[in-house]
């Protein structure tokens, strides 16, 4: 749990000081919405590129998955992912967004984030943390189901967030 919760706060937390108008800034903000999005909601790769803008309702703290077989589910963003999240939307989005486009995460060139580029960055801060090289995007989503399940959660609650058909998944 403790590797983890320092992989989804590092980006930021290793900057020097708070440099908001840079690239780099955005680009933090951004990757640490990305890790704490996968471990808080406990998504597949895919169902995080795949994310679209209209997919989180901010209010609510929801956030519409398209999962395996174009299953669709609702999870929810702790208060630390909002928080982030929303940083992202209103200062790093608008920021890399270079063309219209309905992609929550954003790449350098303003497209959608693809999945060797989330895998990469997941790498590159763990390996800046001096975490094993066995970390990778699924990693948090192991984290997010065992956490939940040792924190006392009910087995069909988690089936249910991860978007598993069946509990032995």
């Amino acid at each position: 749990k403790t590797q983890a919760l320092a992989l989804i706060n590092f980006p930021l937390s290793s900057l020097l000081q708070s440099t908001s108008p840079t690239l780099t800034y955005k680009l933090r903000v951004r990757d640490q919405s990305i890790l704490q999005t996968l471990y808080s909601c406990g998504l597949r790769i895919s169902e995080l590129s795949g994310l679209n803008e209209s997919d989180i309702d901010l209010k609510s703290r929801e956030v519409l998955v398209t999962g395996k077989g174009n299953k669709q589910r609702i999870v929810f963003l702790n208060q630390q992912s909002l928080n982030t999240l929303s940083l992202y939307i209103s200062e790093s989005r608008p920021y890399l967004m270079s063309r219209v486009t309905k992609a929550l995460y954003l790449n350098c060139s303003g497209g959608r984030l693809g999945h060797r580029s989330i895998q990469m960055l997941v790498k590159k801060y763990a390996k800046m943390l001096g975490l094993k090289d066995s970390i990778h995007t699924h990693t948090l989503r192991h984290s997010f189901a065992t956490h939940l399940l040792n924190g006392g959660a009910n087995l069909r609650v988690v089936q249910e967030l991860l978007g598993h058909s069946s509990p032995v998944t």
